[in-house]
């Protein structure tokens, strides 16, 4: 009798990201082949330029590639219209943006308990599972507060744990740490740990080897190309002599 290993949660092949055209065409990511199962934590690591974001944004299903194919759950992200791949995004996904892509007219309870509204979750289960995950974040005492009362470190902690609410099952987070001190990083840290044990794919974009520690593997970008594959370590310092940084 075979064994069957952990689900694909997300996996692209040969993806390549070109922008312009021409003289002037840039090429973001080149011919990248990545997997990562259920209940893996993956970090992206690589100086800027490398493609981290291009790369985290193919994935979720933000962006399209020039080439290449990306699979959620085994779907075919580029059979999806518009509507149906929103659709996979609110059920399947959850994206820690940069800039947080809160709505500032939302309190942190609305924004958090937005997507699984949209997605036909009652008004009051969609809440009870918003103020679970602004719990597993730390910051339950904020539910009704709007942005313009937070700090940047709290408005990134909301956008946390917008990602983590509900049953998704694949995390992606481009630098959710950069707005927090190391305590509150390391709880962060912690949270996508969590969400990687019970079952989740988890890929982290980050310029800190102290965060790519908590992974199981390591993934070095350079110029767009993957060039090293690693199993964590929990040595920083050799962290980033390997990604040359």
């Amino acid at each position: 009798m075979s064994v069957q290993g952990p689900q694909q949660v997300l996996e692209l092949t040969r993806v390549g990201r070109t922008f312009g055209h021409g003289a002037t065409a840039v090429a973001a990511l080149r011919d990248v082949d990545l997997t990562i199962s259920a209940g893996e934590f993956v970090a992206v690591m690589g100086p800027s330029g490398s493609g981290k974001s291009s790369l985290l944004a193919i994935a979720g299903g933000l962006d399209r590639p020039t080439s290449g194919a990306v699979y959620v759950e085994s779907t075919p992200l580029a059979g999806l219209g518009l509507n149906e791949l929103a659709r996979l995004r609110r059920r399947a996904v959850g994206y820690v943006f940069q800039d947080f892509n809160l709505v500032p007219t939302l309190t942190a309870a609305e924004n958090v308990a937005l997507p699984l509204e949209l997605d036909g979750t009652s008004t009051r289960k969609a809440h009870r599972q918003a103020a679970d995950a602004l719990r597993q974040v730390g910051i339950p005492e904020l539910a009704d507060r709007f942005m313009d009362q937070m700090s940047g470190g709290q408005q990134q902690r909301v956008a946390i744990a917008r990602a983590i609410v509900g049953q998704r099952r694949l995390i992606l987070a481009d630098e959710p740490t950069g707005a927090l001190d190391s305590t509150t990083g390391q709880g962060v840290m912690e949270v996508l740990r969590a969400r990687a044990d019970a079952g989740a794919a988890v890929m982290l974009v980050t310029h800190e080897a102290r965060h790519a520690a908590w992974a199981d593997r390591v993934v070095f970008l350079r110029d767009g190309r993957i060039i090293d594959q690693a199993a964590a370590m929990h040595d920083p310092t050799m962290l980033l002599t390997q990604a040359g940084l």
